[in-house]
């Protein structure tokens, strides 16, 4: 079993000493294992993450979102995660 990533976007903003708005944007992964996904802020084991699905933008990227036991997490991404899908979907298998 090979571990399965796909890269996430968050924007953060912020207002500067000028009450300008400022778009940061931040760059991490999703990581599949075995025992489950892995984001920035927290750690699904696999048998609480129940689907994951996927949005297109018409533009490119999307929102892939994770349908969880604490509820539906959504993630901005700019590739195709039709791997990182058919890659959850294999081990969701290998575990029923």
């Amino acid at each position: 079993m090979s571990t399965y990533f796909i890269g996430y976007i968050e924007i953060e903003r912020q207002i500067d000493f000028y009450f300008q708005m400022k778009q940061i944007e931040k760059q991490f992964e999703l990581q599949l294992t075995m025992d489950g996904i892995i984001t920035e802020r927290h750690k699904f084991k696999l048998q609480h993450v129940y689907d994951v699905s996927h949005k297109p933008f018409s533009f490119g990227g999307g929102f892939l979102y994770l349908h969880t036991n604490q509820g539906v997490f959504s993630f901005q991404i700019q590739e195709n995660p039709l791997h990182f899908i058919q890659g959850f979907k294999s081990l969701k298998t290998e575990q029923s």
